[in-house]
């Protein structure tokens, strides 16, 4: 094989692996993108759960630092 057609091939070769790397860091990026839009519905919700509690939403709220009663 001559050094010209050496360095077509190790250059496909090198172009094959960015693609696949370009490939999985997209899949990789979508993945946290879907993490992160269901985290922030998970927070929103939470945020809400807790301001509805914080409104008066009845029954007693637990002080944080309050031991419980089997103590």
């Amino acid at each position: 094989m001559s050094e010209y057609a050496e360095s077509i091939r190790r250059l496909e070769e090198k172009i094959a692996y960015l693609e696949r790397h370009v490939t999985e860091q997209d899949k990789a990026m979508m993945e946290m993108a879907d993490d992160l839009t269901r985290l922030g519905r998970e927070l929103k919700a939470l945020r809400e759960r807790d301001a509805s509690g914080a409104q008066g939403g009845g029954g007693e709220e637990a002080m944080p630092d309050e031991r419980p009663p089997h103590y």
